[in-house]
């Protein structure tokens, strides 16, 4: 069973993929997978933000009802 990454693990994740287009360890071969890595990283945190805005807007309305 794999353990499911936090947010801030994600972005972390993210941040490495994108530095490495800057490193000395980058290479054209390796570019487009590397990006569909990023990208489909990106879209599943976008997703999860979304998510947690959603619980935040539903926490909200049932502390403002009374």
């Amino acid at each position: 069973m794999t353990e499911k990454k936090t947010i801030n693990q994600k972005i972390e994740e993210l941040n490495q993929k994108v530095d490495w287009f800057y490193s000395n360890e980058f290479s054209l071969d390796e570019a487009t997978t590397k990006y569909k890595e990023a990208v489909a990283l990106a879209k599943g945190i976008e997703k999860d933000l979304d998510n947690l805005k959603n619980e935040i807007s539903i926490i909200q309305k049932d502390f403002t009802k009374e």
